[in-house]
Order: structure tokens, then C-alpha cells, then sequence
């Protein structure tokens, strides 16, 4: 049987001491599950319009209220990561994760611009934010996989068992 190729580390050790220092780690671990709470209660309330006609301005205003943790999660990663990376997007570990929010971020604003502008009813709009929150899941899921990647680490299970 093939010995499975090494993974290859997320972090260099001094960015693991940098990520490990810096005040935007800890902000970033509360922001994400706070946003995955607004997340779940938009898409009920979305999906409640969408099934019953009920509830438009709740739903708009929950889109926004996802919209903006979604912003404050991404302006406090841009600091998370110019202090970890020393580059404020894209830096080479998170270049696809980036790119993915980036695309999530255009979405979610276009649902706010559609709501202001009134450039689209109701019922397009709240499709628009499905998509916006389909393409949220992904980027979700891909931030989950890289933070099971940086676990299995193998500098940090040498760190850890030191």
C-alpha cells in the first residue's frame, strides 16, 4: 500500500505565531458562528415569504442584517489576514477561499442594491438571496475544510505534542 503524500503545512511557524497573537483570530471566531446564526434565521424567513407570501420586510431585513455581518467578517479577514500573511487578500493559503467571498459579497450586495433601488420584486429578490446564501454555504464549507486542514497540521501536532 502506497504511503500517503505528506500534508503540506497552512501555516509557516511564524505565521502560526502571528494567527496565534493577533486580536483578529478571536474576532474572526466569534464573527463566523454569529453569521451562521443571522444566516439561518434569514433563510427561514426568506423561505417563509417564499412559501406563504408573508413576512417581506422581515426577510428584507434580514438579508441586510446578513449582509452586513457578512461585510464585518470580511473587512476584520482582510486585517486577520495582513496580519497573519502580510497581505490583505488572496494571500496564497486562502486564494480560493478569497476568491469564493468575493463572489458571495457581490451577491449579498446585490440583493441590499436590489432592495434599495426596488430594481427587482419581491419574489426575484428573495431568489437572489437564495443564490447569495447558496454561494455563502460554499464558502462556509470551504473555510471549515481549510480550519480541518490546519488541525491536522503537521507542525501543530508537533507543537502540541512538545
Amino acid at each position: 500500500m502506497p504511503t500517503p503524500a505528506p500534508i503540506a503545512p497552512l501555516y509557516t511557524p511564524d505565521q502560526r505565531r502571528r494567527r496565534d497573537a493577533t486580536p483578529w483570530t478571536l474576532v474572526q471566531g466569534l464573527l463566523a458562528p454569529l453569521q451562521f446564526a443571522v444566516f439561518l434565521a434569514s433563510l427561514a424567513l426568506v423561505l417563509r415569504f417564499l412559501l406563504t407570501g408573508a413576512g417581506e420586510t422581515a426577510a428584507d431585513l434580514s438579508v441586510l442584517a446578513k449582509t452586513g455581518t457578512l461585510y464585518a467578517i470580511m473587512v476584520t479577514g482582510c486585517l486577520w489576514e495582513k496580519a497573519v500573511f502580510g497581505q490583505w487578500l488572496f494571500a496564497p493559503a486562502f486564494f480560493w477561499e478569497d476568491v469564493v467571498s468575493l463572489g458571495v459579497m457581490a451577491l449579498h450586495t446585490a440583493c441590499v442594491l436590489a432592495w434599495w433601488t426596488g430594481a427587482l420584486g419581491p419574489q426575484a429578490r428573495m431568489g437572489l438571496a437564495l443564490a447569495a446564501y447558496a454561494a455563502y454555504v460554499v464558502n462556509a464549507l470551504q473555510f471549515l475544510v481549510k480550519l480541518r486542514a490546519a488541525r491536522r497540521d503537521p507542525l501543530l501536532r508537533t507543537a502540541e505534542a512538545g
